[in-house]
């Protein structure tokens, strides 16, 4: 409908002198239903063009819509409104013939092509393999996982990948600890020390690394080595057997863990590969033959301030050591390189000050960084009884993100870090999360679902059916009519979140869907009608039915029929 009237608003204003190239209209669906379906602010947009009051360019354009004429079978009535909206209404037959556009898409409804032939790669997770995915990991896999399913609904060629660093010294502490556990469980009399204080204390073996990972895992870890490999790992040739057992326990559990949520990735990539092709270091000899790169305090600099910031930044330091920004330049590089149109980074709020400095990098060398965009998330904070949980990652107190589906459900987390944007911060409300009513928002959706079942089922003993032919003219009521203009609405609300990046969109609208139906099945029956519009009613329920089960799959969440 937006392109159709795009096109009629474009013909009338060539009939008013015509519109500056380029000029696209902007719409919107008003809130209140008095001013009608879609309407559009035109005419403020082409005061400056015009010279004329918006209100006046909207009366003429208007009068020109008018007389085109507009299609009556799309287009009820244009009216002008306020300052200058243009105000449209839609024909009862285009929402008869766009629930019978729904009903004929069937499980493809929703699905537009406005990324089609394009390449795209959702980066996300990427936790490096030292321990457990955590609920701070959880908010990053759904959103990046629900980024990557709008993507595709939207018509792209979508590849979820995993970048992660086997290599540096986090790993070397990973398999330091679980060294001194598996050293400790061959000889229980070995020394110990006490680290930590009250909650915290954990007594660990005297050879326990001072920043150690502490969780239970690891100690599962050096069981599992002692019982497949026995007592003599110490003296093996290889000195890095413990770290390689460990990245290979907890690779293994973090897929299991995004197996639960319905995640699945089609590729890892690994930051030692860039080492290894010497990728980065051909990377610092290009940006040092810009003058972007310099030595000083036997660290190499970016030289940052050459795009705005106030200090230049450390690439290498003293020790030889690259930070991250060096390897995430490469990285991203190497996505770039292999013909992707679009790059998507899912990150935390804590890589807010380093991601420009590697669009900056990637620039320099030549690459488009329009291409790549990034999408910071805040954080999470777990609320039971209106009190915060605590969470820490190193002291081995925090919620894992499988704790946390034991507790509410895998749909539940899902939606949970799906229903607030991106940007702001997460209270997840714990009590929330486990109500079994309608106060539970995914709750309300799936019982949306469910309920819409039920009463297909009890038509259906009752001997009702759709025809082969429904009259869906008949569906004049306006609660019938909200609720087709509201499932209409489910191509441009994927797309939308798709564009933005911003799935809690997506989750808004299905609740104003489950709410439409609601208020439409409280005013109008099915079962016990005329048989031509019982049978209107009941197509338009399995509409609903199909809108809700489509958004839900969108989201990665399940669509009960029973509840």
């Amino acid at each position: 409908m937006q392109a159709y009237l795009t096109d009629c608003i474009l013909t009338a204003l060539d009939a008013m002198g015509g519109a500056p190239e380029g000029f696209t209209p902007e719409f919107e669906q008003p809130a209140n239903p008095e001013h009608g379906d879609l309407s559009c602010n035109a005419a403020m947009q082409l005061a400056r063009h015009f010279r004329k009051a918006p209100r006046q360019i909207a009366d003429e354009l208007a009068g020109h819509l008018r007389s085109q004429p507009l299609d009556a079978s799309r287009i009820a009535a244009v009216e002008v409104a306020g300052p200058g909206f243009l105000n449209f209404r839609f024909a009862d037959a285009h929402l008869a013939d766009s629930l019978a556009t729904i009903l004929a898409a069937g499980d493809g409804w929703g699905r537009t092509t406005s990324g089609a032939g394009q390449r795209a790669m959702v980066e996300f997770v990427s936790a490096n393999p030292t321990g457990p995915l955590t609920v701070g990991h959880g908010r990053n896999a759904v959103l990046g996982d629900t980024i990557a399913t709008l993507l595709d609904w939207a018509g792209y060629d979508v590849t979820r990948e995993y970048y992660f660093n086997d290599a540096g010294r986090q790993m070397r502490v990973l398999g330091e600890s679980v060294r001194a556990r598996y050293l400790s469980l061959v000889d229980p009399d070995l020394p110990t020390k006490t680290i930590g204080e009250g909650e915290d204390e954990l007594i660990v073996p005297e050879s326990f690394p001072e920043e150690g990972y502490r969780g239970d895992y690891i100690l599962d870890i050096a069981r599992q080595l002692l019982d497949e490999k026995g007592p003599d790992l110490d003296g093996a040739p290889d000195p890095d057997v413990f770290k390689r057992a460990a990245e290979t326990a907890i690779f293994a559990d973090i897929e299991q863990t995004l197996k639960r949520l319905n995640i699945r990735m089609d590729s890892f990539f690994n930051e030692r590969s860039l080492y290894e092709s010497n990728r980065i270091w051909d990377i610092l000899d290009q940006l040092r033959a810009k003058d972007l790169v310099y030595d000083k305090d036997g660290a190499v600099w970016f030289r940052t301030t050459a795009f705005g910031k106030e200090a230049d930044t450390v690439l290498v330091k003293s020790t030889g050591e690259p930070t991250y920004r060096l390897p995430d330049i490469g990285y991203h590089a190497d996505k770039l390189d292999r013909g992707f149109d679009l790059c998507v980074d899912v990150f935390g709020a804590d890589h807010i000050a380093t991601f420009p400095d590697v669009l900056d990098g990637i620039r320099s060398l030549g690459y488009d960084a329009d291409k790549v965009d990034v999408v910071i998330y805040q954080f999470v904070t777990l609320i039971r009884g209106g009190q915060p949980v605590k969470m820490s990652t190193r002291k081995a107190t925090y919620v894992t993100l499988d704790e946390l589906m034991d507790e509410v459900g895998e749909d539940v987390t899902r939606y949970f870090f799906l229903m607030r944007s991106p940007n702001t911060h997460l209270e997840f409300d714990l009590d929330l999360a486990k109500e079994a009513s309608e106060k539970n928002p995914v709750f309300y959706l799936q019982y949306a679902h469910a309920r819409i079942c039920s009463i297909l089922r009890k038509a259906q003993e009752t001997g009702l059916s759709v025809p082969a032919v429904v009259d869906l003219s008949l569906l004049a009521h306006p609660s019938e009519q909200a609720l087709i203009k509201v499932m209409m609405d489910l191509p441009g609300s994927i797309a939308g979140a798709a564009q933005f990046r911003e799935p809690h969109r997506l989750a808004n609208y299905l609740r104003d869907v489950a709410v439409a139906f609601t208020q439409f099945y409280g005013n109008c029956r099915i079962i016990g009608e005329a048989p031509t519009l019982a049978a209107a009613r009941l197509a338009l329920a399995s509409a609903a039915r199909l809108v809700l089960r489509n958004g839900l799959s969108v989201l990665g969440l399940s669509a009960p029929e029973r509840m």
